[in-house]
């Protein structure tokens, strides 16, 4: 059984920072990429930020130069560091990661429950 557990939401004016965190535990014998997505009540959930094992990033347009996706490998935690935020930034985000349980399993992706970022106008 594999949990993915985020933390670090909260509300935050525009122009403030906040630090989400997920950590990974359970059955892991290897993490591949991690990342964040987002959603916003009645749209599509729209991916923000993910890392590779090897620390190759990705960011949507709209984040880019705000955020900073990080990860501790020995951990299994993803983090995103949230800085300049916008009205607009405000939804649910989602902590993801595609990992083997076992040596010998494929790789599967895996969600958090998500965390509440609002930001204030």
């Amino acid at each position: 059984q594999v949990q993915l557990v985020e933390s670090g939401g909260g509300l935050v004016q525009a122009g403030g920072s906040l630090r989400l965190s997920c950590g990974a535990s359970g059955s892991i014998f290897s993490i591949d990429a991690m990342g964040w997505d987002r959603q916003v009540p009645g749209k599509k959930r729209e991916l923000v930020a993910t890392i590779t094992s090897g620390g190759s990033t990705n960011y949507a347009d709209s984040v880019k130069g705000r955020f900073t996706i990080s990860r501790d490998n020995a951990k299994n935690t993803v983090y995103l560091q949230m800085n300049s935020l916008k009205h607009e930034d405000t939804a649910v985000y989602y902590c993801n990661a595609a990992l083997r349980a076992y040596r010998d399993s494929l790789s599967e992706a895996y969600w958090g429950q998500g965390t509440q970022v609002t930001v204030s106008s």
